[in-house]
């Protein structure tokens, strides 16, 4: 769901804008199934339903990660990929509840696609897109092809990710939402949508500023999370935004204390020292490998134009794109020249 602090986060003015120049040279830590709802969101038909191969199987996920991975190839930009491990026992009954949600919305959506309502099919689309075990097998797929490194996370790929970076494997997290702040990721770039040519405006948000801005430890941080609304209570508070939750932790400082003290009242099964516990020591896998290849091109051409129906001649310049790059006299290979 997206821990909700922007309104905290502007008035705090931080962040430093960046452009491509910024992070070539640099490997981003995508969280995975943020990257595939993305692709799902953005890569439409016309009539607003997914892409789609000639099986009627969807693609756009597809569509969208090759397409930007080549481009970040091609400007000296890597990416590892961090996927989802079994979610986490505690979370189980919140993702049960937003599947029920999601197959109600993708009746509606179904139905405007059938219409020939597309305006409302993107939208309802947006709140019915689910990811399919295939489609995470594929994505996976791909990557290999592209020379891409996965790692497979214990559970939270947004946590495992924030342990990449701040062990130094990587420079940023890239991502959507400030969870990855609960997680403790020291550096995170948000707001960026690659062009054709080049990354609309992007920022890179810090931490350490964030935290020295305003006055606030991580923990104080979780504890504010946990008033808004995180996923393991997703409705939060009625009445308590980001401003009011600040207040009232810097004042209390724990939602113990403020059950204790009646400001509050605690309606679900999991406890907030359990919810702290998750993001204060979400368990990671240590044992992980980042080793970039060059892309597969044969294997590529197999994968998405005799399997999945892509346009030859694209599929091919994106590559070519790509390999370019990384045949590029000078280049720099090593891990260490992509992460300082």
């Amino acid at each position: 769901m997206g821990l909700r602090i922007g309104t905290l986060i502007k008035s705090l003015n931080i962040g430093k804008k960046i452009d491509s120049e910024d992070l070539k040279n640099k490997i981003l830590a995508v969280d995975a199934l943020v990257a595939i709802y993305q692709m799902l969101a953005m890569i439409r038909a016309p009539d607003g339903y997914f892409l789609t191969d000639k099986k009627g199987r969807i693609t756009s996920h597809l569509v969208g990660i090759f397409n930007r991975e080549c481009r970040l190839i091609s400007i000296g930009i890597r990416s590892v990929y961090v996927f989802d491990g079994p979610p986490h026992p505690l979370k189980m009954k919140i993702i049960a509840k937003r599947k029920k949600e999601k197959k109600k919305y993708y009746k509606q959506f179904i139905l405007a696609v059938k219409k020939g309502d597309a305006e409302r099919a993107i939208k309802l689309g947006k709140r019915s897109m689910f990811v399919t075990d295939n489609m995470i097998n594929e994505t996976k797929k791909l990557l290999k092809l592209l020379g891409i490194p996965i790692i497979q996370a214990i559970h939270d790929a947004e946590a495992q990710a924030a342990y990449i970076v701040n062990r130094g494997d990587a420079f940023a997290l890239a991502t959507r939402d400030w969870d990855a702040f609960l997680y403790g990721a020291k550096r995170i770039v948000m707001h960026w949508k690659l062009t054709q040519d080049d990354y609309l405006p992007t920022k890179l948000y810090d931490l350490k500023e964030f935290l020295e801005k305003a006055n606030l430890t991580r923990r104080e941080l979780i504890e504010m999370a946990i008033l808004i609304g995180t996923d393991y209570n997703p409705e939060g508070f009625k009445g308590i935004g980001p401003k009011t939750a600040y207040k009232l932790i810097k004042k209390y400082g724990s939602v113990e204390r403020l059950i204790e003290i009646g400001k509050i009242k605690w309606k679900w099964e999991i406890r907030p020292k359990e919810i702290r516990d998750i993001f204060m020591n979400h368990p990671i896998n240590k044992n992980y490998e980042i080793c970039f290849s060059e892309p597969d091109f044969e294997g590529l051409i197999h994968f998405l134009v005799d399997k999945h129906n892509f346009s030859l001649s694209r599929v091919r310049k994106q590559i070519m794109l790509a390999m370019k790059a990384l045949k590029r006299p000078g280049r720099q290979t090593s891990l260490t020249d992509l992460i300082e």
